[in-house]
């Protein structure tokens, strides 16, 4: 009879658990970028057997952060629940630099346009119309400042994300502080000039986001 007999169904379980729960260890310290074979290390086995199980590190990257991208995406929908625009907003990007202060993996994830991860294609589509919902709403309301584009602010979170790994090796929450600046930036204030024209487009956006990086192997 064909097949994996039901010890060896056991064994490619037991290997594949391991393989995802050493991967979540090694990107949470070092990145995205971190070296697969270091991966199979921890995990006592071969890299036959790794690529066996995660052909591409994207199929790896996706298997490892599904469920912590579903946190995210329910932080976003809680979040657009709340009625005034400002709170929603500033809630929701604690909520999700906290995570990216956690984990450098994800950190990396959420700051990169790593291809083939259907999960993070996912949650990139859902982080904008969250914040893009709350700009909106924010700007209505009239405590956001009316030239923001969520381009702009996409830009300036992004590229806040990125010095987060490097500002939590001298303080855990040293990230609170510029965050906090920049969120004081969106209030409207009399005596802010208006923001130079003209705005990135989305694609635009894209490019400089791609070229920011990390530059993740495949």
């Amino acid at each position: 009879m064909g097949g994996r007999s039901p010890a060896g169904r056991r064994d490619a379980q037991r290997n594949r658990k391991l393989l995802t729960d050493k991967a979540r260890e090694v990107f949470a310290e070092q990145g995205l970028d971190a070296p697969l074979d270091e991966i199979a290390r921890r995990a006592s086995l071969g890299n036959a057997t790794l690529y066996r199980h995660f052909p591409t590190r994207a199929a790896l990257v996706d298997e490892v952060f599904r469920d912590a991208l579903t946190e995210t995406t329910a932080a976003g929908e809680r979040a657009r629940t709340a009625e005034d625009g400002w709170t929603g907003l500033t809630q929701y990007l604690r909520t999700v630099f906290a995570g990216l202060a956690a984990d450098r993996g994800a950190n990396d994830l959420m700051t990169t346009n790593l291809e083939g991860v259907t999960s993070l294609e996912v949650i990139h589509a859902h982080n904008r119309e969250t914040i893009d919902e709350l700009l909106r709403r924010g700007q209505e309301q009239g405590t956001i400042r009316s030239d923001l584009t969520v381009e702009d602010l996409l830009l300036i979170l992004a590229a806040l994300g990125r010095t987060v790994p490097a500002l939590t090796t001298v303080a855990p929450d040293a990230w609170l502080r510029p965050l906090t600046l920049l969120l004081d930036g969106l209030r409207p204030s009399p005596a802010a000039p208006p923001l130079p024209e003209p705005a990135l487009t989305s694609d635009q956006l894209g490019r400089v986001l791609l070229n920011l990086g990390p530059h993740v192997r495949r």
